[in-house]
């Protein structure tokens, strides 16, 4: 098929080229052979009258005339895709369907159980795909790798449909024999204190930060950062240090660990955490299922108030 004399399959091709920067992964990446992705790039040339992709070192870089090419052309594929992919009827008792979750591990500790056991009552048969929140979550949607974020409200991109799932707290996490939990924790020891953080992937720093210097004109000292929210509370023990950690999680591990939940001794907003889709698949009947369930298991989550309920 062709629009405008241009092969709409080199669009394919295309979104490949622009996303690998490498023939070879390119070609791999849609089932071709390299000489057939070296062909295609050679008639995408001709066409836009254009490099589009230049060897620079050892690498190939998109030319600026590829780089305005780059999220047109994915909108399109994930249009074409939404249109012709989606089924016009949903039964999560006999899909096959692979639901992609971009989603961090503080959400699958604490709300995904309660998904898989609410599509289980229901007999479902998709299947799910986890994989780790970046930077730019609406990239992934965008580029039609994820059919469903779960992320914090402050992470959400305007351009896409956004639902709020639940609201959460902040506790301090100490060890139980620590000085801390002994004497209790002001404000002034947790500004002096050593802190144990979360860095999101592809930040040089953890999100909390900026807030914290923002509203108190300090930094913490951070002695160590992990890339797992989950990992935070294990990483105190033993040791002097404080983790700020969300209140469900924190009390979800409290049981099997030497540890000592505190009320954060300084003012916090809420963490507020949303599902976000694409704007396009806003009627796949699929994906409102799958909405549909996610809020039933918000809904299941115990009631915040654990910064103020924290064992002292």
């Amino acid at each position: 098929m062709r629009f405008n004399k241009l092969d709409l399959n080199l669009l394919v091709a295309l979104d490949a080229l622009l996303t690998e920067c490498s023939i070879t992964r390119a070609a791999e990446r849609v089932h071709l052979s390299q000489s057939a992705m070296s062909n295609a790039l050679g008639r995408l040339r001709d066409y836009f009258e254009d490099e589009l992709l230049v060897q620079v070192g050892r690498r190939l870089e998109p030319t600026p005339r590829a780089e305005t090419l780059r999220e047109a052309v994915r909108d399109v594929l994930v249009r074409i895709d939404t249109s012709i992919a989606a089924q016009p009827q949903f039964e999560c008792t006999s899909s096959d369907r692979e639901f992609r979750l971009c989603i961090s591990d503080y959400s699958m500790e604490v709300l995904l159980p309660r998904v898989l056991e609410i599509a289980a009552r229901q007999r479902s048969t998709v299947r799910f795909r986890l994989q780790p929140q970046v930077a730019y979550p609406a990239r992934a949607l965008e580029r039609g790798e994820a059919d469903l974020l779960v992320i914090p409200k402050a992470y959400v991109s305007p351009d896409h449909p956004t639902d709020m799932l639940f609201n959460d707290e902040f506790v301090c996490t100490v060890w139980r024999e620590s000085s801390h939990a002994r004497r209790g924790l002001s404000f002034e020891d947790y500004a002096a204190a050593g802190h144990v953080v979360m860095q999101p992937v592809d930040t040089d720093k953890p999100a909390f930060e900026s807030w914290f210097v923002q509203r108190f004109g300090l930094s913490r000292r951070i002695e160590l950062t992990t890339y797992s929210f989950a990992a935070l509370p294990f990483l105190v023990v033993g040791t002097e240090r404080v983790a700020t950690v969300h209140s469900m999680l924190a009390r979800a591990v409290e049981p099997a660990l030497p540890i000592k939940l505190m009320p954060l001794p300084l003012p916090m907003p809420p963490f507020e955490q949303a599902m976000q889709w694409h704007k396009h698949r806003s009627l796949d009947p699929g994906l409102l299922w799958l909405r549909d369930v996610m809020k039933q298991a918000a809904q299941a989550l115990p009631a915040v108030g654990a910064g103020a309920s924290a064992s002292t």
